[in-house]
């Protein structure tokens, strides 16, 4: 059944799209763009939940966490197998289902979700979706560029993740602002139709004859060069969703604290962050290519650790304090994400590179969940959204996981 729908599926692009396939560096840029309209429902939840679900649903920190967490448990559930069948079906395919799921279960949320455990339900489905899109996309790109091309193609394909992650935040808080919060789940699952539409546009790529079993992940963990990449990207998932999910929250509790006069918006503050974040990365990745990736990766890990510790320490304080160092955050979060993957993909063994990109992701995205709850948690245990004591702590355990990542690389580098 699965082959006959695959092959359907390549007759029919085929047939449609011929003359106007994807090739060369126009698979780049349309991959590129095709994330930007997959990412829109992204972080629906984390814009919209100091305003509206926490004191629609009666969420506290932790809920909170554990509800913007699903979306990043159903991706950890899926991706292993999605991303791993890439190595033997055309990625492509994959990607084409996954969009679809994710514009589906995107749409339910805004229909059907009333509380904390349906939110989860659903949310956690639309994370499925993602699964198939993010990494398969990823997957789908390599397939069809040079070695020569992979480096720099990666990061911008990973760098564009922020751009649709900041798109994603002002969309969906205008909408929610304007028509209702429901209105931006459905508003939003349009966008990953797009990618849906790009897949059609691939030239078939039939992968090498692969071995072993599908979810067979020993020859990655024996490759210690690759899976300290893949640690550290955990590490830096846990630092990026965690601030991700709540800085739309820590930016509310400062323009309360300080009677309104925040100098920017919540949504302002919130897209610019993610915007920052394409620059920043392409940054990142030029400066390991020039003074090594691994020394590079560590500078990066630890100054953005003493960037979190400040905001904290400075919580309190005047909004002209605190933006700088946001702005600052938002440069150094993100810095070392498209070293990270591409450092990845270079170490990745070509015969199961689908395989690491899948534990790659289930790392990240997996830890990514913890990040999210681990803020809320430490939120509750401190004080709560409106005390600076805790958003210090919020911002300490934000330092601590992405001092793990300096640690993970040493030990990658041990014979």
């Amino acid at each position: 059944m699965v082959r006959k729908t695959t092959e359907a599926f390549t007759a029919l692009t085929q047939k449609l799209f011929h003359k106007k396939m994807l090739d060369g560096r126009k698979v780049i840029v349309g991959m590129c763009v095709a994330q930007l309209g997959s990412l829109l429902p992204h972080v629906v939840v984390p814009s919209i939940l100091a305003q509206f679900l926490i004191p629609e649903w009666k969420l506290s920190g932790a809920q909170a966490g554990l509800l913007a967490g699903s979306f990043m448990a159903g991706y950890m559930l899926a991706v292993p197998v999605l991303a791993t069948l890439t190595d033997r079906i055309d990625a492509r395919k994959i990607l084409f289902a996954g969009s679809l799921l994710s514009a589906s279960a995107t749409v339910a949320f805004g229909l059907f979700a009333q509380g904390l455990i349906s939110g989860m339900a659903l949310w956690s489905l639309a994370g499925i979706g993602f699964a198939g899109a993010y990494m398969p996309g990823l997957k789908a790109l390599t397939d069809r560029l040079a070695p020569g091309d992979l480096s720099r193609a990666v990061t911008l394909y990973t760098s564009s993740y922020s751009i649709g992650v900041g798109l994603s935040f002002l969309i969906s808080q205008l909408v929610a602002e304007t028509i209702g919060w429901r209105a931006a789940f459905w508003i939003t699952a349009a966008g990953p139709l797009i990618m849906a539409v790009v897949s059609m546009l691939l030239r078939p790529v039939t992968p090498k004859p692969a071995q072993g079993r599908l979810l067979d992940f020993r020859p990655v963990v024996r490759n210690r060069k690759a899976m300290g990449y893949v640690l550290g990207y955990g590490s830096h998932c846990f630092e990026l969703y965690g601030i991700r999910t709540w800085i739309v929250a820590f930016w509310t509790f400062v323009a309360v604290r300080n009677a309104g006069d925040s100098v920017l918006t919540p949504i302002v503050v919130s897209v610019l962050f993610t915007f920052l974040a394409m620059p920043s990365s392409i940054l990142g990745n030029e400066l390991a290519l020039r003074i090594g990736r691994h020394r590079a990766l560590t500078i990066i890990m630890i100054a953005s650790a003493i960037v979190a510790v400040l905001i904290g320490l400075s919580a309190d304080r005047s909004p002209w304090v605190l933006l700088p160092l946001i702005a600052l955050y938002a440069v150094t979060v993100p810095a070392d994400s498209g070293a990270l993957t591409s450092g990845m993909a270079m170490a990745a063994n070509p015969d199961n590179r689908g395989a690491t990109m899948a534990l790659h992701s289930t790392v990240g995205f997996g830890i990514s969940a913890l990040g999210s709850w681990g803020v809320g948690a430490a939120l509750d245990a401190a004080g709560g959204p409106l005390a600076p004591s805790g958003w210090l702590a919020a911002f300490c355990v934000l330092a601590a996981g992405i001092l793990t990542g300096p640690l993970a690389l040493a030990w990658s580098r041990r014979s």
